[in-house]
């Protein structure tokens, strides 16, 4: 698959929309696949069904997004960011609005909150079981869910930049067992 040279931009990050263009050059496209990889073997594009993981993990695993982002906006340098004609985008003006937009409200919001139901926890009950009784879990699991819906779409247009196919649909899929012959 060949990288298109411009790609559509329609972001919804909660508190801004972005709509544009993106032209990536060479660097951004590194940098761009480097981030893909990130979020599609995380749970951040991953559905976390009510009997599945822990929300703490999840949390955790969106808040290292921050330093691998920015890690990988940093080794790609200055490129990532030059300026670019209006109504387009650069990779850099995308991740960071990504973080500043999608995640950190959220992070924001629910990892104080969560870090008092935690500390409530009796040293007789699992953290999983703590979590499940926690009245407030519903409503962090459905803004996790909005907020994967929103990674996903990232993801997809990190892998429209990259020219590779987006592989989202396959972290959420069980895998076929091999024919037998």
């Amino acid at each position: 698959m060949l990288a298109p040279k411009s790609v559509q931009v329609e972001l919804d990050l909660k508190l801004v929309k972005i709509a544009g263009t993106w032209e990536p050059n060479e660097v951004e496209r590194r940098a761009a696949w480097e981030l893909y990889v990130e979020l599609l073997t995380r749970v951040a594009v991953v559905p976390l069904s009510r009997d599945e993981g822990l929300v703490r993990e999840a949390l955790s695993s969106l808040y290292s997004l921050f330093a691998t982002t920015r890690e990988v906006l940093r080794k790609a340098g200055p490129q990532v960011a030059e300026p670019k004609p209006a109504g387009q985008y650069n990779l850099a003006f995308l991740a960071v609005a990504m973080l500043n937009f999608a995640l950190r409200p959220v992070l924001g919001r629910w990892h104080p909150v969560l870090n008092e139901w935690e500390a409530a926890r009796p040293a007789s009950r699992s953290r999983r079981e703590h979590e499940h009784a926690w009245a407030q879990i519903g409503a962090l699991r459905s803004e996790l869910e909005l907020t994967r819906q929103q990674l996903t779409y990232y993801a997809a247009l990190l892998a429209a930049a990259c020219g590779v196919p987006d592989l989202t649909a396959t972290v959420t899929q069980t895998p076929e067992p091999p024919a037998q012959d």
